[in-house]
């Protein structure tokens, strides 16, 4: 019996040196080597101090800023230990109203628009932590964030457009606009004000 107890406790420390050591290392290194900011967390830093991430998205609430994907996430909005999607299907009592009351409020917040509210206002993605909205999710609130900064309509156009990233390698995706960027850009417009 010990000399097959013995070869199998050899393959077993073995292979567990190579899987959960050895391997680990290695992948960690060369990201760290090969793609260093998303290996850090993609964080966004300003004068010394981390934002947020690029991957993460953030609530945001007041009229002067645009607004996210809701998140999903709990006990929390946006919880990145706690990334999951509602698990409500598509027919689902609960997430209709859910969607119909978001619609209410996304309605009431934008009196001006006449268009159809778009989809990613007011339904999660599939991680709860989505830090995107379409282009026509951002331009759906140009008019009251243009308001609520007191700047005119073509300035928030042209900084949504420039904030918009298209479809990765031009095929993969749709394009999209990352919400913590975009109020970033704002902020430092408010700043040279």
């Amino acid at each position: 019996m010990l000399q097959q107890l013995r070869p199998a406790v050899v393959i077993f420390i073995a292979l567990t040196l190579v899987t959960g050591v050895l391997y680990p290392l290695a992948v960690t290194g060369l990201a760290k080597v090969f793609f260093a900011e998303q290996a850090a967390g993609s964080l966004i830093e300003q004068n010394g101090q981390v934002l947020g991430s690029k991957l993460i998205g953030q609530a945001f609430s007041g009229p002067d800023y645009f607004w996210s994907r809701p998140s999903a996430t709990g006990p929390m909005p946006y919880n990145g230990a706690g990334s999951s999607g509602s698990n409500l299907g598509p027919t689902n009592p609960a997430l209709l109203n859910t969607i119909a009351e978001r619609v209410e409020a996304i309605k009431a917040a934008h009196p001006q628009q006449s268009a159809a509210v778009p989809l990613d206002l007011v339904t999660t993605s599939a991680s709860g932590l989505d830090p995107h909205i379409s282009p026509a999710a951002a331009a759906y609130q140009i008019e009251r964030v243009a308001s609520a900064r007191n700047l005119p309509l073509s300035q928030l156009t042209q900084l949504v457009a420039a904030h918009t990233r298209g479809a990765q390698w031009g095929i993969l995706g749709e394009p999209v606009v990352n919400v913590l960027e975009l109020n970033l850009a704002l902020d430092r417009i408010a700043a040279t004000k």
